[in-house]
């Protein structure tokens, strides 16, 4: 199968979205399938506001419409709400062609937090840009009743994996720091909510491992927490081995995919009892959730590193990639070459 994935977050952004897709695409191409990518790094960008580590194309509509014409996709998936989705939407809604969408992140909250703008008002434009999806792919329960509730149709509930080869036990001894290890990794946002985890009243270390717009201002605040970043995956598995526990604090999030990748390193979860950990963590899960950070936080220290593997196991990309060719949304293949050859015309007419 042909699939033509419209993205606006990519490498080398380090962030969930680019973690999914990149992996999904990766197992997608082991099994044969031809996988077409079209993301910023093929387009003049500007940097986001607010956020300039996340490049976004500048009038990608006409480039997105020659890529679909030229790959003759069977399906098409719209991994983002940025310009290359919204362009690829477009073209899809006005040449009739079925396609697929992901819910990775919940914009909404993220843009209400740096502009004020009402949040009904925001999740209205969410759901208008996904209701002429065939499935929009939901990566928690959590956040598909949340949806749900706000009249999105055509959700799928399509979870996360964790690399569990790379992400995997080693020794603790990476970091020379005080002990315990409080650790969180991942990118250094606003709604990330790292105060909440930075003010804790916690023994031993905190340390933040990541990049992001608000790092330069959390490091002025909290001089005493080390502020590191990763060079690769092996050097942030490294990470996770030597923190003893692992605090999530972002209230916000769809899932939490750094989560995961401490488990399956042996490293406890805290964090809140919100969408995200009570989706990975939950009840019975190997972490400690309650709004009182610093008491999971403690009471994360005893949970035994061999339960927290075990679980992260259950978390399989085949059967995430099995979720979402079951949730492409196949193109009528005559339609859409004679589409792409009235495009053509137009275009040699103008």
């Amino acid at each position: 199968m042909r699939i033509a994935i419209a993205t606006d977050a990519w490498y080398p952004q380090p962030n969930g979205v680019v973690r999914v897709v990149g992996t999904v695409r990766d197992k997608l191409v082991a099994r044969g399938h031809d996988v077409r990518v079209m993301s910023p790094d093929q387009f003049l960008t500007i940097p986001c506001p607010t956020y300039s580590e996340i490049r976004l194309a500048v009038m990608p509509a006409r480039k997105v419409a020659r890529w679909l014409q030229d790959v003759r996709p069977d399906a098409v998936h719209i991994a983002t709400e940025g310009p290359i989705g919204s362009a690829t939407r477009a073209f899809c809604i006005k040449h009739g062609w079925p396609f697929s969408t992901a819910f990775h992140t919940k914009f909404p909250e993220y843009v209400q937090a740096r502009t004020g703008l009402p949040l009904d008002w925001l999740y209205n434009s969410a759901r208008k840009f996904h209701a002429p999806s065939g499935a929009v792919m939901i990566p928690a329960p959590a956040v598909f009743r949340e949806l749900e509730g706000r009249g999105f149709t055509n959700l799928k509930l399509w979870s996360h994996g964790v690399d569990t080869d790379i992400f995997k036990p080693m020794a603790k001894d990476y970091l020379d720091l005080p002990r315990p290890i409080f650790m969180f990794i991942g990118r250094v946002t606003v709604d990330k909510n790292l105060p909440a985890f930075l003010d804790c009243k916690l023994p031993g270390s905190k340390v933040v491992v990541g990049s992001g717009p608000a790092r330069e201002q959390l490091i002025k605040k909290y001089p005493e927490t080390p502020f590191l970043i990763a060079a690769d995956d092996a050097e942030l598995a490294r990470y996770y081995n030597a923190a003893d526990a692992f605090v999530f604090p972002s209230r916000t999030d769809t899932f939490g995919l750094v989560m995961l990748e401490a488990l399956a390193c042996g490293v406890p979860v805290a964090a809140f009892p919100v969408t995200g950990p009570l989706d990975v963590i939950g009840a019975e899960g190997p972490g400690v959730l309650d709004e009182n950070l610093a008491m999971a936080a403690i009471k994360a220290l005893d949970i035994a590193p061999e339960l927290c593997r075990e679980w992260a196991l259950g978390f399989s990309w085949e059967q995430v990639t099995d979720q979402f060719i079951d949730y492409l949304q196949p193109l009528n293949q005559g339609t859409a070459i004679a589409d792409q050859a009235e495009e053509r015309r137009v275009q040699a007419a103008q």
